[in-house]
């Protein structure tokens, strides 16, 4: 059974594990990367250069069903992915924790809001309460521009949204003002720890 990712990515087990030099190998010639394939990108090159420890956490599955067509083997038939628990990615950068969300837009001048939730953006907070460094990264897909935004600012937008009249989003302009546009490299193809080591160190 092949057990796939909400946007469509093949699940695989540990896939940013290294185990044997050949899984070591990693592809830079992809055309049409989506930010998240950026991104394991940049933290795999993170890794092999030993700057950082940065993972992709899995999607939690609940497996409904197992068949066992052999008694050494089983084989799962039916399994559906659960919301997410926390964010897309922690790890350890300088001996600082760091965790954060990646997200995409198709609008040209804000992200919705209703791209984050409130389970996550309560876990930002407390990464932060308790010294941690939490932000997110969005890409802008029509101008490809790709922007860094401490998690405080997340916050405070997610906050002003629960009053009455509050905006339902946050503009490109607090990217802009407050945050840090990513410069892309060949490698890492996403550079977002030059902007933590600028910003955190």
């Amino acid at each position: 059974m092949t057990i796939n990712y909400p946007n469509g990515q093949p699940y695989v087990a540990n896939g940013m594990h290294r185990n044997t030099p050949a899984e070591d190998h990693v592809e830079y010639g992809h055309r049409g990367m989506t930010l998240e394939d950026d991104l394991n990108v940049s933290n795999k090159y993170y890794l092999q250069t030993d700057q950082a420890v940065i993972y992709k956490k899995p999607t939690p599955i609940q497996i409904v069903h197992v068949d066992y067509p052999k008694r050494s083997a089983a084989k799962i038939t039916e399994a559906y992915f659960r919301k997410a628990s926390t964010t897309d990615y922690n790890g350890v950068f300088k001996g600082k924790y760091l965790d954060f969300e990646a997200k995409e837009t198709t609008f040209a001048n804000y992200i919705p809001l209703k791209n984050f939730h409130a389970h996550q953006v309560a876990h930002m907070q407390r990464i932060q309460r308790h010294g941690g460094i939490g932000f997110i990264i969005v890409k802008f897909t029509k101008t490809g521009e790709v922007f860094f935004l401490d998690a405080r600012y997340l916050s405070e937008c997610w906050s002003a949204s629960l009053k009455t009249g509050g905006r339902k989003s946050i503009p490109k302009t607090l990217f802009q003002d407050q945050g840090y546009l990513i410069p892309k490299h060949y490698l890492p193809r996403i550079d977002y720890l030059c902007v933590v080591n600028d910003v955190y160190f």
